[in-house]
């Protein structure tokens, strides 16, 4: 049973895009402050969650009129996302597929939905986003934390089996080749704060803000009527932030090199987005990536394929697209931002703004 205690909170609330680090403590903290909500016999109150799941810190807000049920309810999907999706969980959905040895695997309508976005972002980068390159991602060390460049060798026999097209799916059966390993690292957090958001709405709760691991995700506005203002980091300096989005009912998800990386005795520096094309970390002209849209899901996945597709190919993406904004920034210091978000985009940096539109 978790503990929760009451403490006072502060409302402003300006979230960052920059990852949390690592550890084994885990805690839920609620809080509320009361609210007129717009039914007058009952006020809406502010709840706060603050958990660690899915290696990461998460921080869930929300005003409701449920005593605070739904952000138990959204702690409790949290816990049963991560226990489908972890790919150390040998119990899980994904260490179940992974351990098939190329039989037919009976999975969860959740693990199905996430494997079906994979294989559809998957296709529309051209492979950018494979979901299958988790073997490489290992050797490198970044789901160990004892990083290391891998010979060439080794990379060479790993990326025999990167190939997400191999992956069957038959209505909650899911097959994959021998040897072949998949993890859902670029989808899971954008699937959860859907499902976070999805419990809310269902309250009946009308705004909310959740932050997991820097994915943001906004129900409505803020309790004045105000839109909500996240920051974004600037990946030349984690410390600081780029630029602020204002929003309302979107997802603010980004990539970038600067979030889990290491440097080799000579000053070379590698990150954790790999490019199955090599086996080496994604180095296509862009050092961070940042979507804006309704789906967090859907900008989960795209933050990681645009990343690795690179600057040009990122933009012929979007311009293909209806259904997302996008924050580019090149390894030259320079910001490309889609026209849709230029009104709701403020630069904190001195870095150049380029406006892209659809032709």
């Amino acid at each position: 049973m978790k503990k929760y205690v009451i403490l006072p909170l502060i409302l402003a609330f300006l979230l960052t895009g920059c990852s949390q680090p690592e550890t084994t403590a885990s805690s839920v903290t609620q809080s509320h402050t009361p609210v007129q909500s717009a039914d007058t016999s009952k006020e809406a109150e502010q709840y706060s969650a603050d958990i660690f799941a899915m290696d990461t810190y998460m921080n869930l807000k929300v005003w409701s009129t449920d005593d605070g049920e739904c952000i138990q309810q959204a702690t409790e999907r949290i816990q049963e996302l991560e226990n489908l999706f972890s790919v150390t969980n040998p119990e899980s959905d994904i260490s179940r597929i992974n351990a098939g040895n190329g039989k037919p695997v009976t999975v969860s309508d959740d693990t199905v939905k996430l494997l079906q976005k994979a294989i559809q972002i998957g296709n529309d980068s051209n492979g950018a986003l494979d979901v299958s390159v988790y073997p490489v991602l290992k050797a490198w060390g970044f789901t160990t934390d004892s990083m290391q460049v891998p010979d060439d060798t080794t990379i060479s026999e790993l990326l025999q089996y990167v190939d997400y097209t191999q992956i069957q799916l038959d209505g909650n059966q899911v097959t994959i080749p021998e040897n072949m390993m998949i993890d859902m690292g670029a989808l899971a957090k954008g699937y959860t704060s859907n499902e976070v958001i999805r419990i809310f709405r269902e309250s009946g709760a009308t705004s909310a803000i959740i932050s997991l691991g820097g994915n943001v995700q906004a129900l409505g506005q803020k309790q004045d009527g105000s839109l909500w203002k996240v920051g974004v980091v600037n990946p030349f300096i984690p410390e600081e932030n780029m630029c602020v989005l204002e929003i309302e009912n979107k997802a603010v998800i980004t990539s970038g090199n600067y979030e889990r990386f290491f440097t080799d005795d000579e000053g070379n520096v590698y990150w954790h987005i790999i490019d199955k094309n090599d086996g080496f970390p994604a180095d296509n002209g862009l050092v961070s990536v940042t979507i804006i849209g309704e789906d967090g899901l859907n900008c989960d996945a795209l933050s990681t394929a645009l990343f690795v597709e690179g600057t040009e190919n990122a933009i012929s993406h979007w311009k293909k697209s209806n259904d997302f904004e996008m924050i580019l920034v090149t390894d030259d210091s320079r910001i490309i931002i889609s026209d849709g978000i230029q009104d709701t985009f403020t630069n904190k940096s001195s870095m150049p703004v380029e406006v892209i539109k659809h032709e």
